[in-house]
């Protein structure tokens, strides 16, 4: 697909972020967007600025869509094509993070997670596929995340959402050149990009002492290392469309950290271990003069 011009893209966590981005960069290409996102004020906040910041007559539909959903995710991707006639990109780009161990993660949590990180891609794919097909010209790009090419300590759900969308997505772009249908997929991993993702995530009070000060303390380190503008984000993953490629990274943090796995694809892990050790919380000893006092008695 070398031009956006008279396609139709479906776009999931459209409210906001990456998906705002891409819904923005496609429409100034005359790109008709169908947007979806939980969040409606943040939805309709995106529809305006699509409507007011191009020229190109462009159709713009939108719905509140809990891509957890199955059915509707169905129900979306049906209303969709009936509403713009075809389809030709479908972004699963809705995402959420947390923060936990492993002992201590809440299986809701890990349901949360995995429902939207996970199952959201596979709804979308599955929902989309058979009318991308139809089209005769689509693409599938499916958000994973630098942590789907390299764990982390206390993001074990987030990790193991991400990796299984890498290789969902690779296999599916297998499946796709065996079949010739006109189809491809593409699968992203973005670095740190500035985002509402940190805002919104879930960070478990077992955290705190372990891996982080305090709660607020670790959004506000969380935002500082995101690097790179969704703008330029999105800028990067239509360019990877475009040159039809497997995988996007996103971010000098990324190539950084997928050079680190493919040159350490296991002692990577130590080297983590150790920077995490440096980087938490000092447990404080207690006074010298205490503890002689505490030997007296």
């Amino acid at each position: 697909m070398k031009s956006f011009t008279g396609r139709v893209a479906a776009i999931t966590g459209a409210a906001s972020g990456m998906g705002r981005a891409l819904a923005l960069a496609l429409a100034r290409e005359g790109c008709h967007l169908a947007l979806a996102d939980k969040n409606s004020q943040g939805l309709a906040q995106t529809v305006e600025q699509v409507k007011t910041s191009t020229l190109s007559p462009v159709l713009v539909t939108s719905e509140v869509v809990d891509v957890s959903d199955r059915q509707a995710m169905l129900d979306w991707a049906a209303r969709c094509f009936a509403e713009h006639g075809q389809v030709n990109l479908i972004f699963n780009n809705a995402g959420v993070a947390l923060s936990s161990t492993v002992e201590g993660v809440d299986y809701a949590d890990l349901e949360w997670i995995v429902g939207i990180n996970f199952w959201g891609v596979v709804h979308g794919t599955k929902a989309f596929l058979p009318y991308l097909k139809a089209s005769g010209d689509g693409h599938v790009i499916n958000t994973s995340s630098v942590f789907g090419l390299f764990a982390q300590p206390g993001m074990s759900g987030y990790n193991a959402t991400k990796f299984a969308v890498r290789g969902f997505t690779e296999s599916l772009r297998q499946e796709l050149d065996l079949q010739r249908c006109g189809v491809s997929a593409t699968c992203v991993h973005p670095g740190g990009i500035r985002t509402d993702i940190c805002r919104s995530s879930r960070i478990d009070p077992n955290m705190t002492g372990f891996l982080i000060h305090s709660e607020q303390q670790a959004r506000a380190d969380c935002e500082k290392l995101f690097i790179t503008d969704a703008d330029q984000a999105a800028k990067v993953i239509l360019h990877g469309v475009r040159k039809n490629k497997r995988r996007v990274l996103i971010g000098r943090d990324a190539y950084a950290l997928d050079l680190l796995a493919r040159c350490l694809p296991a002692a990577y892990q130590a080297l983590v271990v150790f920077t995490s050790k440096r980087m938490a919380p000092k447990k404080s000893k207690a006074p010298l003069f205490e503890a002689q006092d505490e030997h007296r008695l």
